[in-house]
C-alpha cells in the first residue's frame, strides 16, 4: 500500500479551515468533529468511506482495555511510529493519562496541526510539547489506487 504524498492530504485538511465544529458530523463548511475532519480528508484524497461509522461518545477520559480509533484506522491506514510522523500524517491524541485514544489531527508541518475542537471549529495550531506528548498513534492515508 503506498501513501499519499504529504502536500495532498495537508492541502485536504486546510481545505476544511473554518468549518464549525460539529459533534459527530463530516460536511465541509458546514459542520465536523475531528473524526469527522479525518473523515472528510479520507474522502478527498482516497475515495468513498469504506463503512458507515457507528455512533461514538465523546468524553475525552474514556478508559478502555480497546484503542477503538487506532484499531479501526489500522485496517485502512499504515501505521507508523508516532516520532516518524511528519506532515500529512494522522494522530491520535491520548487527552488523558490512562485513558483511549480519543481525539485526532492531522499534522500540517513539523510543529503545527490542524484539526477540530469544541467552540472553535477546524483550526490548524502550534504543535505544542503538550500536544506532542499526548500522540499515542499516527497513519498515513493511503494513496488512492
Amino acid at each position: 500500500m503506498t501513501s499519499a504524498t504529504s502536500a495532498v492530504v495537508v492541502a485536504a485538511a486546510r481545505s476544511w479551515l473554518g468549518t464549525p465544529y460539529h459533534d459527530q458530523a463530516s460536511v465541509k463548511g458546514a459542520g465536523c468533529d475531528c473524526l469527522g475532519l479525518a473523515r472528510g480528508v479520507w474522502r478527498e484524497v482516497v475515495g468513498p468511506e469504506p463503512f458507515p461509522m457507528p455512533p461514538y461518545s465523546r468524553d475525552w477520559g474514556e478508559t478502555g482495555t480497546r484503542e477503538v480509533l487506532a484499531e479501526g484506522a489500522r485496517t485502512m491506514m499504515p501505521e507508523i511510529a508516532p516520532a516518524e510522523a511528519g506532515p500529512g500524517a494522522l494522530v491520535l491524541f491520548r487527552m488523558r493519562p490512562q485513558a483511549i485514544a480519543k481525539h485526532v489531527g492531522v499534522l500540517s508541518g513539523p510543529d503545527r496541526f490542524i484539526h477540530s475542537y469544541e467552540r472553535l471549529g477546524v483550526i490548524e495550531q502550534p504543535l505544542s510539547p503538550s500536544w506532542r506528548r499526548r500522540i499515542a498513534f499516527a497513519f498515513l492515508f493511503p494513496d488512492r489506487s
